[in-house]
């Protein structure tokens, strides 16, 4: 009999590594503005984490599957993570800053996507929502992000690196105390990964969800500037996620209650069609309260959107290969799809404006979600995908 109080050292590594990751994802943007480069440069910054991630995701995954342990490969993680952060906060010029971000982003992407999918294996093993131990992981970000944010507004957005330190030192703690997963089957070889690139239904499912995931990830790293540029602070900022993923905490708290009522792929349509209509009311925004009001679709969007899309994957790929799986998902997620939406939102706020980014990403999502609804109609006369979509 599998104890649940043996969930809290992973609810409390969750907590703490989100609480980290929004100082980075909500802040460096400001952070690099400070340090006086420009928006097309902040973009290139911001692009290096989600190119590292699309190497270090599958590597990181394929050797948790391989040596079938998630816990000590978060311990190798989180040490590079507090290791390479004190040196990529030290560095002053754009080449040397993107440098060692490169090398900070390798150990510190993974985490999320090994936490996640430690916490879904538990979740099967206890037969509960996985959303409720995801949720812990949203109320980090949103700690943070209002505690923090309040912080650099007093203290200056210059010393962000010590709130960073302090929760990956507690990450660092609570690693130690995880129980790791348990595999019942021979450790993965490396020509088991043409399982996963063969796997059409997943190939696909990843390239649709692009044309969602690449307008969530511009967000994510414009959301802090677009807030400032009309008139807010850094502390607007903090408040900003922290309505959103309180909101996204309460649809992972509440999943076992909606999530069974329509299948995965209903969900992640109808939270591109919410996405959509998002960015288009963000882009005619003219007052930073209206982007602050509004972030409660944050978890309606993402929230549903990330637990949908995760289940879905899941019950795509098999058991022997789920770390490697669901860091591919990651890769693409965070990875690639945090790219293009870094790269070319940048240059577009650079060019035209915040206002025309928000647009297009609507665009982009609405496109995204009519594919997705042909994908849903295909693979369900196909029957492409095993179990219920």
């Amino acid at each position: 009999m599998i104890k649940k109080d043996s969930l809290v050292p992973l609810k409390m590594l969750l907590f703490s590594f989100h609480a980290s990751n929004t100082i980075i994802l909500s802040f460096l943007p400001l952070y690099l503005d400070f340090r006086g480069l420009s928006e097309t440069e902040i973009g290139w910054v911001l692009a290096i984490g989600p190119l590292a991630s699309i190497f270090a995701q599958p590597f990181f995954g394929y050797l948790s599957d391989k040596y079938k342990t998630v816990k000590w490969i978060l311990l190798i993680c989180v040490i590079g993570l507090l290791i390479f952060s004190t040196l990529f906060f030290q560095m002053n010029t754009l080449l040397s800053i993107m440098l060692m971000g490169a090398v900070f982003y390798f150990f510190t992407t993974p985490i999320g996507a090994l936490g996640d999918s430690l916490a879904q294996r538990r979740a099967d093993e206890l037969q509960i929502s996985f959303g409720t131990i995801r949720m812990w992981g949203s109320v980090g970000f949103a700690t943070s992000s209002l505690i923090v944010g309040e912080i650099l507004a007093r203290a200056g957005i210059e010393y962000m690196i010590w709130p960073y330190l302090f929760f990956g030192t507690l990450a660092l703690l609570v690693v130690f105390r995880l129980k790791d997963v348990k595999v019942d089957a021979e450790p993965v070889q490396f020509r088991d990964i043409g399982k996963i690139v063969k796997n059409k239904p997943f190939i696909l499912f990843l390239l649709l969800i692009m044309f969602l995931s690449i307008t969530h990830r511009a967000n994510d790293s414009y959301m802090g500037l677009y807030i400032t540029r009309l008139g807010g602070t850094e502390g607007l900022v903090g408040l900003a996620w922290f309505v959103g993923v309180i909101a996204e905490a309460l649809v992972f708290a509440f999943a076992g209650f909606w999530f069974k009522r329509f299948k995965p792929l209903i969900f992640i349509i109808f939270a591109g069609a919410i996405y959509s209509i998002r960015w288009f009311i963000y882009g005619w925004a003219d007052d930073p309260m209206y982007i602050v009001a509004l972030q409660f679709l944050h978890g309606i969007t993402f929230g549903v959107f990330y637990l949908a899309s995760f289940s879905y994957i899941t019950r795509l790929i098999p058991k022997l290969l789920q770390s490697t799986g669901h860091l591919v998902f990651f890769a693409t997620f965070f990875g690639v799809s945090g790219i293009i939406g870094s790269l070319a939102g940048g240059r577009m706020i650079d060019t035209f404006s915040g206002s025309a980014l928000y647009i297009t990403m609507g665009i982009l999502a609405a496109t995204g979600t009519v594919l997705l609804m042909v994908y849903h109609v295909y693979s369900y006369r196909k029957g492409l995908s095993a179990g219920n979509r």
